[in-house]
């Protein structure tokens, strides 16, 4: 058997050899496969490289990093949720993006990693210090993700992504700071009455694309004790059951906004929710919550995604952007 791919580069061990065309475009990205590791899964460099090969991947999106080092919320930090689901309040922990650019990011590319930085602040100053030493390393990522599902100092009680002005602020404060032609992702909350005003908002202040979804903000609590399981108090509900707010995020941004590249995130742990997230409009398919159970989750949806296709004569995975039929 042949140990290249048909664009002639070397297979990855892990990696499905098949006659589908795995390849995607994420805007201008071309990516070989459409599975992206979700930011704060993967870690902030090549943690998982031993046992998860992120060459194999489309992509891999790191942490979120802060302009400095944050070390996040107190312990307990993630506890189990319903329907395999899990709440998380680890709070954004990271080294600061020019100790990540210096420690991580070598080692993630010497992986072979096709790698998505994203970026979080508390303000929109801090969003475009967070991105401005990005722009040095611009040949070294594919796209810039920009979590705008992160707390907001001005206001607690919000969000920046709850907010269509304060995403777009957000947004192009991270692109005015680049100074490149990255791609830059907006990543958007589902805590929002309609997403597609925030989807908006963040296209138009200069977003090539949008990650759908971040989080569910939920509340475990322990009876017992009469205290909330995390450390945080409250937290963010992923897993299973975030999986149809997903899809109708993906599906409502999509048709609204036709052509917006979208990696669609949230509740995928095979290769068939893939194909739903994919139909439902998006252009690559983010992998997350599953990894903290099965490191090599990634590699599993993928294989079991090219499976489907092959059953289902599918000769090229891009053709399943949007295939979804119009509602009855």
């Amino acid at each position: 058997m042949s140990t290249r791919a048909p664009s002639g580069r070397r297979w990855s061990r892990d990696e499905p050899r098949s006659r589908v065309d795995l390849g995607v475009r994420l805007g201008p990205v071309a990516l070989p496969n459409p599975i992206v590791a979700a930011s704060g899964t993967f870690g902030h460099g090549a943690e998982l490289a031993a046992v998860c090969d992120p060459a194999a991947l489309g992509a891999v999106t790191v942490k979120s990093l802060a302009a400095f080092a944050w070390s996040g919320n107190p312990a307990p930090r993630i506890c189990p949720g319903p329907g395999g689901g899990m709440l998380n309040s680890v709070g954004l922990t990271g080294p600061g993006v020019e100790a990540w650019i210096a420690d991580d990011l070598p080692t993630l590319r010497a992986r072979g990693a096709r790698v998505i930085a994203s970026v979080w602040g508390r303000t929109t100053d801090e969003f475009a210090a967070a991105a401005q030493p990005l722009g040095a390393v611009a040949d070294e990522l594919v796209a810039v993700e920009v979590n705008v599902s992160c707390p907001n100092l001005e206001d607690r009680s919000t969000m920046f992504a709850h907010d269509p002005a304060a995403t777009a602020a957000a947004v192009g404060a991270v692109a005015g700071a680049l100074g490149s032609d990255l791609p830059v992702l907006a990543k958007l909350s589902p805590n929002v009455t309609d997403v597609r005003d925030v989807a908006g908002a963040a296209l138009g202040a200069g977003a090539t694309g949008l990650t759908l979804v971040n989080t569910l903000l939920g509340l475990a609590i322990d009876a017992d004790r009469r205290r909330p399981r995390l450390g945080g108090g409250g937290g963010g509900l992923s897993g299973p059951p975030l999986k149809p707010v997903a899809l109708r995020a993906v599906r409502e941004v999509t048709r609204a906004y036709p052509g917006t590249p979208v990696v669609g995130t949230g509740g995928v742990s095979s290769g068939r929710d893939a194909v739903e997230v994919l139909l439902a409009g998006a252009s690559a398919v983010g992998v997350g919550t599953a990894t903290f159970a099965e490191p090599r989750a990634t590699l599993r949806v993928l294989a079991e995604l090219t499976a489907w296709c092959e059953a289902h004569g599918v000769e090229r995975v891009a053709e399943l952007t949007g295939g979804l039929e119009d509602d009855p």
